[in-house]
């Protein structure tokens, strides 16, 4: 029985040396990672909606995945940028989180674009006749015959057509926090080259997370990466909010988004804009729009950068 007090404590001691550390000293965003949703055979979402420019999801995510990896080297020459795809290329979300953690990304931005499903529509085109039949019986027993007498009636023709959504603006996703678990598999899996925050050494960074100890440290950054996320979402949903757009928050969806689960890093999946939408859609395939998201999203990422490489800086300002 001492000696497993003795262990705990020798723990408890190690495990606030170290989360003291982690606290004290700035995080350096050295790498970011940028991904472009669907890809190839994964269409995604598709204007469908009557008069729609039919824009593809793929190709609106790399449009904007690519000049913001651009912007984003331009302003932040000291930070290095990994591209998940820069072609019409089909990547499972396991294969874009592998991209990323072997890249040991500080940062994941997925980039995707928002539908809904539409309400249908119809109205009448014309007119068209068709042919029925009265029917009727002559005779008694087994002399009864029927009779089918045929007789025209006009009936409207209708077309049927996909009404488009009023939702439209930008939206930030993080990771669920009931999905924790799957956070902290991917931080797991770093098998002991894990780059602990305050850790300049490489050598200092090496953790067993199969001990007890190795699991606390998971958990802790798990939660970092949720308030980290929160933060960068934040910034971002700021940044879209002065140009005018919509911006419409920070949101988690309860089922979970694997490709931010699976991530071992703050991870955002931003929603550009509703492909289902007539102003959205035609903003979204548009050269300006695209560049406009790039930038958005690029002075987040400073601002959040600038937050994460102060020590005494917890809030955005």
């Amino acid at each position: 029985m001492l000696k497993t007090n003795f262990v705990f404590i020798i723990f408890l001691f190690s495990f606030t040396a170290f989360t003291n550390t982690a606290t004290a000293q700035p995080k350096k965003i050295k790498t970011i990672v940028v991904d472009a949703g669907h890809g190839g055979s994964d269409v995604g979402a598709v204007g469908n909606y009557e008069g729609s420019l039919r824009a593809r999801e793929k190709d609106i995510t790399l449009a904007i995945s690519l000049k913001l990896a651009d912007e984003l080297r331009k302003q932040l020459p000291d930070v290095t940028i990994v591209t998940t795809r820069t072609t019409d290329i089909y990547q499972s979300p396991r294969e874009k989180a592998n991209i990323a953690n072997q890249a040991n990304g500080d940062l994941f931005l997925c980039i995707h674009a928002d539908a809904v499903n539409l309400k249908t529509g119809s109205r009448q085109v014309g007119t068209r006749e068709v042919t029925r039949y009265k029917v009727t019986y002559k005779g008694k027993g087994k002399s009864r015959k029927k009779i089918s007498t045929p007789y025209k009636v006009t009936q409207p023709v209708y077309e049927y057509y996909k009404i488009p959504t009023t939702r439209k603006g930008t939206s930030v996703f993080l990771f669920a926090p009931h999905k924790t678990g799957d956070k902290l598999k991917a931080i797991s899996q770093e098998e002991g080259d894990f780059d602990l925050e305050g850790h300049d050494d490489p050598a200092e960074a090496k953790i067993d997370f199969n001990s007890p100890e190795g699991r606390a440290i998971a958990q802790v950054y798990a939660k970092r990466f949720q308030e980290k996320s929160d933060l960068i979402g934040t910034l971002v949903n700021e940044e879209v909010a002065k140009t005018g757009r919509n911006a419409l928050g920070v949101k988690q969806r309860q089922v979970g988004i694997w490709v931010l689960q699976a991530t071992n890093m703050p991870a955002i999946l931003i929603e550009t804009g509703f492909i289902s939408n007539p102003e959205d859609e035609r903003y979204l395939v548009s050269e300006a729009g695209q560049q406009e998201l790039a930038e958005v999203i690029t002075r987040a990422v400073i601002r959040y950068k600038a937050l994460m490489e102060n020590a005494n800086t917890t809030t955005a300002n």
